[in-house]
C-alpha cells in the first residue's frame, strides 16, 4: 500500500527543500508546489526520486490551482513566507479540499488568524491544522507543555531563544522586516491576549550552563504567545531572543548562503515556568541547524497525521494540542535534532 501523498508548498525555498528531502528519505510520495513551474521541475530532477515526486505550479492568487493541489494530498506542508501574506490563501484551499495543513509561520498574526477565523471551518471539514510546526513557535509550544506537565499552578511562562550563526533566507529577511516594523503586536498578559503597541525592552534570561545569563530582546514576536495559553493556564506568556543574534554581521547579508552555511547555527530554546506562590520548573533543548530542525518537526507531524496517529479532535490546534509533548520531543531527540533536558 502506498503512503498517502504529502504536498510541500514553497518547495523551492530552503525550508521546502529540506522538508521534501526528509519526506523522500522516509519513503513518502510528494508534490512539489509553488509559483515557478520551471524551478519546481528542476528541483524534482535534483531530488532524483523517479515515480515519487510530482510538481504542481500554483500561484497564491490562483484559488483553483491551490484547491487542486490540496485535493491531491493528504497533508499540505506550507513553507512559503512571509506567512502574513501567504497563510490565508493556502489555508483556505486546505479547508475547502479537506486536506490536513501544517505551516512554518513565525509571525503571531497569521497564527492568530487561523485560530480566530478558520477554527470552525476546519472542524467542519474534519481536518487538523497546525500552525508554526517549526523551530520558532512549535518547539517552544511543545517544550512549555512538557515543562508544565504536573505543575499545580502556573503564573508565568517565559521562552528564551538563544541563536547564533543565523543566516536568513530572502523570505526570512522579508518576515523580519515586517516584524520589526510592526506596530500592533500580539501579547499575552494578565490572562488575556491583546493586540496593540508594545514597548520593546532589554532584559536578562537565565539560560542554563554553558550559556548562562544573556541579554535578551523582549518581547520577541513569535506565535507561541497565541498557542501556549491554549493549554498552559498562565497569567503571562512571553518570548525573548538573545540581543546578540541581530548583532551578528551575517544575519541580514546571507540571502545567497549555501545550504551548508545555513546549517551552521547553534541554538538553545529554554522555557522557564514560575508558579503563583513561587518556585517553578525549567526545561530546554539544545542543538544546531534551526532550518533542518524545523523541517524535521513538520515532517514528523505530517507523517503522524497520514498514519492516523494525530489528535482525536479536529480543527486548528497548537503542536502540543495535536501531539503528546514529551514523546514528540523525545522522538526528535532520537533523530538527532537536539538534546532535551526536562
Amino acid at each position: 500500500m502506498k503512503a498517502p501523498l504529502i504536498a510541500v508548498y514553497g518547495a523551492n525555498g530552503h525550508t521546502g527543500r529540506l522538508v521534501a528531502t526528509e519526506l523522500l528519505s522516509r519513503g513518502q510520495e510528494i508534490v512539489l508546489a509553488g509559483r515557478n513551474a520551471e524551478a519546481l521541475r528542476s528541483l524534482a530532477d535534483e531530488l532524483n526520486a523517479p515515480g515519487r515526486v510530482r510538481t504542481h505550479p500554483a500561484a497564491l492568487d490562483d484559488p483553483p490551482a491551490l484547491r487542486e493541489l490540496a485535493e491531491s494530498a493528504a497533508v499540505l506542508i506550507h513553507c512559503a513566507g512571509p506567512f502574513t501574506r501567504t497563510c490565508e490563501p493556502i489555508a483556505t484551499a486546505a479547508v475547502a479540499a479537506g486536506c490536513h495543513y501544517i505551516d512554518h509561520a513565525i509571525e503571531p498574526h497569521p497564527v492568530k488568524y487561523l485560530f480566530d477565523t478558520v477554527q470552525a471551518p476546519a472542524q467542519q471539514a474534519g481536518i487538523v491544522m497546525i500552525p508554526q510546526m517549526s523551530f520558532y513557535g512549535g518547539l517552544a509550544d511543545l517544550l512549555a507543555a512538557a515543562v508544565a506537565d504536573g505543575l499545580p499552578g502556573v503564573d508565568r511562562v517565559t521562552v528564551g531563544y538563544s541563536v547564533t550563526g543565523w543566516r536568513m533566507t530572502p523570505a526570512a529577511v522579508k518576515t523580519a522586516e515586517l516584524l520589526i516594523g510592526e506596530i500592533d503586536r500580539v501579547t499575552f498578559a494578565d490572562g488575556a491576549q491583546r493586540v496593540g503597541p508594545v514597548e520593546i525592552r532589554n532584559t536578562v534570561f537565565p539560560f542554563p550552563p554553558p550559556l548562562g545569563p544573556r541579554t535578551m530582546i523582549a518581547p520577541f514576536p513569535s506565535g507561541e504567545v497565541v498557542t501556549i495559553p491554549r493549554h498552559v493556564p498562565a497569567r503571562v506568556v512571553e518570548s525573548q531572543l538573545t540581543a546578540s543574534t541581530f548583532e551578528e554581521e551575517q544575519i541580514f547579508t546571507s540571502q545567497d548562503a549555501t545550504p551548508a552555511d545555513r546549517a551552521r547555527t547553534d541554538f538553545m530554546i529554554a522555557v522557564q515556568i514560575t508558579s503563583p506562590g513561587g518556585g517553578g520548573r525549567n526545561g530546554h533543548v539544545r542543538g544546531s541547524d534551526i532550518w533542518w530542525v524545523g523541517a524535521l518537526a513538520s515532517v514528523a507531524a505530517a507523517i503522524r497525521l497520514t498514519r492516523g496517529e494525530g489528535p482525536q479532535k479536529t480543527g486548528v490546534l497548537s503542536a502540543a494540542e495535536a501531539f503528546p509533548a514529551e514523546p514528540f520531543l523525545r522522538q526528535m531527540e532520537e533523530l538527532g535534532a537536539f538534546t532535551l533536558s526536562l
